[in-house]
């Protein structure tokens, strides 16, 4: 058990399946063929682009993770850098994000399951929410064995989609006609020219969330640093293996333009291969990676609000764990307030929970700077201090963190002139003035935290 209380029952394994996990969502096999047609054939651009940002933000917070491993480290490293208020913000948001996340896949995999099974959706979120919750309860290793094998099967189903479009592609498939051609056939590689482009990576960026959760779940692995050294290192592979290969394989095996590509590109690239079944078996696919999400969501969210608690942010019975080693009370109250979001999903789908999913929409760009500024700030320190801890560097710092906050304030830009985006912007804005306004509560009637020294897994104090 860590000096936190939490078990150190991930081991590496869990780790990197985590890791390759949290990069593959429904939002490939599904949301993807919104940015195809947008940025047409180039949506494989924009991908790379996007992975590459992310690639950057994450080696960032490797940086820190290596040489101070805290957990819930997107929080804490905020506080060490830039104070409790800081640290205050990026916690409630972030465990705010997961919360309406768990609500949001709940409600999408119930609508997967209705398919199959005749009963009403509010029963089926809350059996998937039930089964997650109990799986996330039992212990940490519980919570490591499933994700482990819900990574397995998104990731055999891509690889075998990797397998079969290059067969396709190559004309070794039955009836194959493959080809290029398709490329550059309707309306060229860049149909909507750059600025289609550039849109697509400004969605796009927000289809990688998650990539960050192994450095959560660093806290409770037998080797923090080393496994996040070892996961953010192998992330730009991923990237390019998951996503941008099997992007340029869907819009080389159909033409971008066609219809069935905004709803389903994967089904439709294997119906076009010939593939039998092919829709129920990315739905089954598709079931995973969303039981997938709300394994990890209910998970970090329990281990963000433990942080919270304590930092003294929350309430101090919150902090207590089980003797699994698991913060029961965090867990439940966080699928307590996911299920609040289930119920909007039924009750006012069209307000209420327009309005949760959209406040949650573009955060993960508020939480990006956070991290590459607490990055600059500390690593400032650390370079004075105890230049030995930085065994796991940012690449030519400082001029690629800045670069990336400035990436950062172009989609934040972008995304207030995009009609798609702009409702996302303004509703998570009020998201975080929100938290922000609730700081000068918990600073009058909150309580100080224990000493700090029990927060640090290794290398000391910060």
């Amino acid at each position: 058990m860590t000096r936190t209380g939490l078990r150190t029952g991930l081991r590496r394994r869990h780790m990197t399946m985590l890791a390759i996990g949290g990069a593959v969502g429904a939002g490939l096999f599904v949301g993807s063929g919104s940015v195809i047609r947008t940025a047409g054939p180039a949506a494989v651009v924009s991908y790379a682009a996007a992975g590459a940002l992310v690639l950057l933000v994450l080696r960032a917070l490797g940086e820190m993770v290596v040489a101070r491993p805290v957990a819930g480290s997107l929080a804490e490293y905020a506080r060490m850098a830039l104070g409790p208020f800081a640290g205050f913000t990026v916690g409630w948001l972030y465990w705010y994000m997961y919360v309406v996340l768990v609500g949001a896949e709940a409600t999408a995999g119930a609508a997967i399951l209705g398919q199959w099974i005749d009963l009403p959706a509010w029963t089926l979120s809350a059996a998937l929410l039930i089964v997650m919750t109990a799986v996330n309860l039992i212990s940490v290793r519980s919570f490591g064995e499933f994700e482990f094998w819900f990574a397995s099967i998104k990731v055999a189903a891509i690889v075998v989609f990797l397998i079969l479009g290059v067969l396709y592609v190559l004309g070794l498939w039955p009836n194959g006609h493959g080809g290029l051609d398709n490329l550059t056939a309707h309306g060229g590689f860049v149909p909507h020219g750059v600025s289609g482009m550039l849109s697509a990576i400004v969605v796009v960026i927000f289809a990688f969330g998650g990539t960050e959760i192994v450095t959560l779940a660093a806290a409770e692995s037998a080797e923090p640093g080393k496994a996040v050294a070892r996961a953010t290192s192998n992330v730009l592979w991923r990237v390019g293996l998951f996503y941008v290969a099997s992007i340029l394989l869907v819009v080389t095996i159909l033409p971008w333009d066609d219809a069935k590509v905004l709803t389903s590109p994967f089904v439709s690239a294997l119906d076009r291969m010939g593939v039998p079944a092919a829709g129920t078996i990315m739905q089954v696919v598709i079931l995973t990676a969303v039981l997938s999400v709300l394994n990890s969501a209910i998970y970090v969210s329990s281990r963000m609000l433990y942080v919270l608690t304590g930092d003294g942010d929350a309430p101090a019975g919150l902090v207590r764990v089980n003797r699994r080693g698991v913060p029961a009370r965090a867990v439940l109250l966080g699928t307590v307030a996911a299920w609040c979001a289930v119920v909007a999903s039924h009750v006012s789908p069209d307000r209420v929970f327009t309005f949760l999913v959209n406040s949650v929409g573009v955060l993960l760009a508020f939480l990006y700077l956070a991290i590459m500024v607490s990055q600059l700030r500390l690593r400032s320190r650390l370079d004075r201090e105890d230049p030995e801890a930085l065994t796991f560097r940012m690449w030519a710092h400082p001029y690629l963190s800045w670069l990336v906050i400035a990436a950062l304030a172009v989609v934040l830009i972008s995304a207030a002139v995009m009609p798609a985006l702009r409702p996302q912007l303004l509703a998570s804005t009020v998201s975080l003035l929100v938290v922000a306004a609730a700081y000068p509560l918990r600073a009058r009637f909150g309580r100080v935290p224990p000493v700090r020294e029990v927060r640090v897994l290794e290398h000391g104090t910060p």
